[in-house]
This record gives C-alpha cells, sequence and structure tokens, in this order.
C-alpha cells in the first residue's frame, strides 16, 4: 500500500494532518471519513532515504517511572511559558536516567535544526513508543501541548500501577515455588545424609517411603548440577517459548480460560485497551490509528486479534461497538457504554469511565487470586515438608515399637 499525507477536519472541529496507508486516493479518503474527519488535502508522501545516524541511547529503554517525571516536568515548563527547546536542555541536565538524558540532548539538536519535537522524538522508539510520539504530535497540532503532556503522564502512571498489580499476583506463586525447591534442596543436601548415619546404626531394613527419600537425597547431591541445570533449562525454555509467536498465541489462549488467572488477565486487558483508547481519542488521534495502538498494549494476543478484528471492521464503515459486541472475551457492560458513548459524542470520556472500573476491578481480582493460591500454597509446601519428616522419622518409630515389644 502506498502512504498518503493528509489534512482533515476532526469531528471535534480541529485541524488534523497526518499520514494514512491506502491503495489508491479515494481509498484514503475512504478509510479518513470513516475515521469521523473530513478530508480536505491528500498527497502522496515523499519517501525520502536517510543515512543512518548514531543515535546515543536510542536503542536502550528507560524505566516507566523516570519516562513519567520527565512527561509530567515538561507539562509543567511548558505551562509556565518556557520555550520547548529550553524545557528539553533543562530536563536533559537534570535527568536520573542517562540513557534518557542522552536521548533529550539529540531531541534538543533536532529541534534546533529545525524538526518537530514529535517527530524528535519518534527517532528513539525504545524509550518513546508509538503511542508517546502520536500524543505529542496531537499536542502538537491541536496547541496543546502541555495539556496533553499532562494526560500521558497521567496515562504511564495508572499503566504502572496495573502493570504492578497484575505482576505482583503473578510473581507471588512463583516466590512460593522457588522457596518450596530452596527448602527441599536443603533437606535433601544438608538435612537427609544425617539421618541416613543415624539409620545405618540400626542394621535393619527401613522402609519403602524413607528408602525412596533416602534414594532421592543421593542422587541429588550426587547430580546436583543436573537438577538444577534442568530447573534453570525449562525456567528458560518456557519464557523463550512464550515470547516467541506461537508460543504467545498458543499460552495466552490458554491463560485466559484458566479459573481466577483469566479472569484478571480478561479484566487488566479491558482496562489497559480502554485508558489507551480513551487518551488519545481525547487527545485528537484518529480511530484507526488509536485502536492500532491500543491493540499493542492489552498484553493478550486473544484480545489484541479482538481489537483488530473490530478495526477492519471500522475501516469498512461500521460502528465501533458492532465488531467488539461480537467478541467472545469483550464484557456486555464495555460494549454497552461504548455504545452510549458513540451515541453521545463523549466516546473518550466513556472508555475513561470504563477503564477506571475495570482498574477497580484488578483490584479485586488480585485479592480473590491472592486469598485462594496463599492457602493452597502453603498446604503444597507444608505438604512437601511433611512427606519428608515423616520419611525420616518412620525408622525411627518402628524403632521405638519394637523397643516396646521386646519390653
Amino acid at each position: 500500500m502506498a502512504k498518503f499525507n493528509f489534512e482533515a477536519k476532526g469531528a471535534n472541529g480541529k485541524d488534523l494532518r497526518g499520514e494514512i496507508e491506502a491503495a489508491n486516493e479515494a481509498e484514503a479518503r475512504v478509510k479518513l471519513r470513516a475515521q469521523r474527519m473530513v478530508p480536505l488535502r491528500i498527497v502522496p508522501a515523499v519517501q525520502t532515504r536517510q543515512a543512518p545516524r548514531s543515535r546515543g541511547a536510542s536503542g536502550r529503554g528507560v524505566k516507566s517511572k523516570d519516562l513519567q517525571i520527565l512527561t509530567r516536568q515538561m507539562a509543567t515548563l511548558l505551562t509556565s511559558g518556557i520555550p520547548i527547546l529550553q524545557a528539553i536542555d533543562t530536563l536533559g541536565q537534570s535527568s536520573r536516567s542517562p540513557n534518557l538524558g542522552i536521548a533529550l540532548k539529540t531531541v534538543a539538536s533536532d529541534i534546533s535544526k529545525g524538526k518537530r519535537f514529535g517527530d524528535a522524538l519518534a527517532e528513539h522508539p525504545k524509550i518513546f513508543n508509538r503511542f508517546y510520539v502520536n500524543l505529542v504530535r496531537a499536542g502538537e497540532e491541536s496547541g496543546n501541548l502541555d495539556q496533553i503532556l499532562n494526560r500521558l503522564a497521567a496515562y504511564i502512571e495508572k499503566s504502572v500501577k496495573l502493570t504492578g498489580k497484575v505482576k505482583g499476583a503473578m510473581i507471588y506463586p512463583a516466590v512460593i515455588m522457588a522457596i518450596a525447591l530452596v527448602v527441599v534442596g536443603g533437606l535433601l543436601f544438608f538435612v537427609i545424609p544425617k539421618f541416613q548415619a543415624l539409620f545405618e546404626q540400626f542394621n535393619g531394613e527401613l522402609p519403602a517411603l524413607t528408602q525412596y527419600v533416602v534414594a532421592m537425597s543421593e542422587s541429588f547431591i550426587k547430580y546436583w548440577y543436573l537438577y538444577i541445570g534442568t530447573v534453570v533449562g525449562v525456567i528458560y525454555g518456557a519464557i523463550a517459548y512464550y515470547n516467541s509467536d506461537g508460543g504467545r498465541k498458543t499460552c495466552d489462549a490458554i491463560f485466559i480460560d484458566m479459573p481466577l488467572i483469566g479472569d484478571l488477565i480478561t479484566k487488566s486487558a479491558v482496562a489497559r485497551f480502554t485508558r489507551t483508547l480513551s487518551t488519545l481519542l481525547g487527545s485528537g488521534v484518529g480511530i484507526m490509528e488509536a485502536l492500532d495502538i491500543s491493540a499493542k498494549t492489552v498484553g493478550n494476543y486473544v484480545i489484541e486479534r479482538a481489537i483488530l478484528r473490530a478495526k477492519d471492521s471500522i475501516s469498512e464503515g461500521k460502528s465501533l461497538v458492532v465488531p467488539l459486541a461480537k467478541e467472545k472475551y469483550i464484557p456486555q457492560m464495555v460494549t454497552q457504554m461504548i455504545a452510549v458513548g458513540e451515541q453521545t459524542g463523549t466516546l473518550d470520556q466513556m472508555l475513561g469511565r470504563i477503564a477506571d472500573f475495570y482498574e477497580d476491578e484488578v483490584d479485586v481480582a488480585v485479592g480473590a487470586l491472592t486469598t485462594v493460591i496463599e492457602p493452597l500454597l502453603m498446604v503444597f509446601l507444608g505438604g512437601i515438608i511433611a512427606f519428608i519428616v515423616i520419611a525420616m522419622y518412620l525408622p525411627i518409630f518402628n524403632l521405638a515399637g519394637t523397643v516396646g515389644s521386646g519390653a
């Protein structure tokens, strides 16, 4: 497909500029109208090849917290009337992140040469992603860059909180399992051999359960590197498989249908989707571009594909709610509120309310998951330790019984 630069009038009356992909100019006009924009001018985009430049820290990311602080500070400086170039220089010198400081120096240099702020940020995709760049460009077009940056900082802050909640729910079971492995390994390596030396003095046949645990201990002591290597290899292999295209599709489809975990994944994905789409639409970004960006933020392949199917449907002139209502994993309440937003012209505000609701629901889901998993993990860990302890004390109980009978 070819790329076209366009100038159009948005649904809110604002003048918009941007780039769109289409087979021809007629199709570009259809796509713009589908995004509720009135095309004013459409011309083929000029493709220029630029020599590669060294971009310093452009290949390295930064912490979300550092980016959120930078965005909030930038908004404050611009609101105070400080020129953008001076604001970037100031923040670049005071940045806590070396990578961010290097990137800001490059951005300031690009702006001083005549490049727009959003285009300069786009040169550092590892730091300023497509979502960030599109909002900045929308702020430049509308003349409300300081307000857009404040909105962007609030979005990053909420996104970090949501991600932290979900990660916390997932990390907790992993930590308990790691503790269980360490405890069992310690018992097999240090404790069981001492009991084994004691049992050898009995000169009797050990119970089958004790023999099994002793054999496990001897095997672990002799081949400990194989056991540890296997555990590390399984963890690394699982992560590598999930990070592959096929693995992510398979795992996400399984996870979203699992009890408790699936509910948490669905709610967090809906919260991310609606928050991102609300922020983009409220900042003047076109619906097609906003849906494409929002789909990449949900964190689950199944829901991502559902959103992209909705985007394809919108390009054919349909409303957003029609395709989403057909999707299994999009809650009915979400589609109903989106329908109200489309009818009243307050879609961005309605999406924000949906995001607020589902962010609260994630809190509830995390609490429920923790409440259920915590006792199960404790029982699991206690069961393993109890199994080993019983196996070690069985010979002692038998010996005591024998002595008692003899008496």
